[in-house]
């Protein structure tokens, strides 16, 4: 397995609050992707300190043989880690006060793949051709949606579309969502912020992972983020065979 990381201020923010990091733990790899939230640079701060947090927690926990069992909570404990540091440094900072930020971090195995996920970054899986979104967006329109409130058609105008439900660091206690899947060799695993999966189509992402060699896949991701407007900061993480 191979891991490439890129991140990119886009073209109208003038600073990036997302943070994205891989680390390989044997033939196994560990990838995190977050986009900070809050004024000034606290956004930024938020997420530099998920990544740290997250991956000093897991670092600890990680062992050579982990079940299904040992994976989940070395995952959702390192998570819950950064979450705590988070909150706890907004609450004694006042120009850190509301700050937080979006999570998806996988642990990648040769045969499973393990995904925490917090916010609106989102994880994708590559293979035989297709596209699949393995988590769900914690946001204001996700929820409306799934409450039959407004249609899928809706959500790209809708005023709260970027409003999140959940988020690292804004609460006390945070609840990831958590998935395992098989994983097969020659499967490719995306992990996006919203400046990626917000200004372009699964398609349209599916196409430009098809039409490049594995190194150049990340560049050409976000260049065609850029080419869309670059609006967001964009940041992703791909596992490879």
């Amino acid at each position: 397995m191979q891991c490439f990381t890129a991140t990119d201020i886009g073209l109208l923010r003038d600073e990036n609050q997302d943070r994205v990091q891989a680390e390989q733990f044997g033939e196994r790899w560990l990838a995190v992707v977050c986009d900070g939230m809050g004024g000034e640079r606290s956004g930024s701060q938020a997420s530099e300190i998920a990544i740290r947090e997250l991956f000093d927690r897991f670092r600890h926990g990680c062992k050579p043989e982990m079940d299904v069992d040992d994976v989940r909570a070395v995952l959702l404990a390192s998570v819950s880690a950064a979450n705590s540091v988070i909150y706890t440094t907004s609450r004694m900072d006042y120009r850190c006060y509301g700050m937080g930020t979006t999570c998806v971090a996988a642990f990648v195995e040769r045969e499973w793949i393990s995904i925490a996920n917090v916010g609106d970054s989102r994880a994708y899986l590559i293979e035989n051709g297709t596209i699949r979104l393995l988590t769900k967006d914690h946001t204001v329109v996700n929820m409306l949606l799934q409450q039959g409130k407004i249609t899928r058609d809706q959500i790209a105008t809708h005023p709260k579309r970027h409003m999140l439900t959940r988020a690292v660091g804004v609460e006390r206690i945070i609840r990831p969502d958590f998935y395992r899947i098989p994983r097969r060799d020659d499967c490719i695993l995306l992990l996006c912020s919203d400046g990626l999966s917000g200004a372009c189509t699964p398609n349209e992402i599916l196409a430009a992972v098809q039409g490049n060699e594995t190194q150049a896949i990340p560049q050409a991701l976000v260049g065609l983020a850029l080419e869309k407007g670059g609006r967001d900061n964009i940041s992703l993480a791909i596992i490879t065979p």
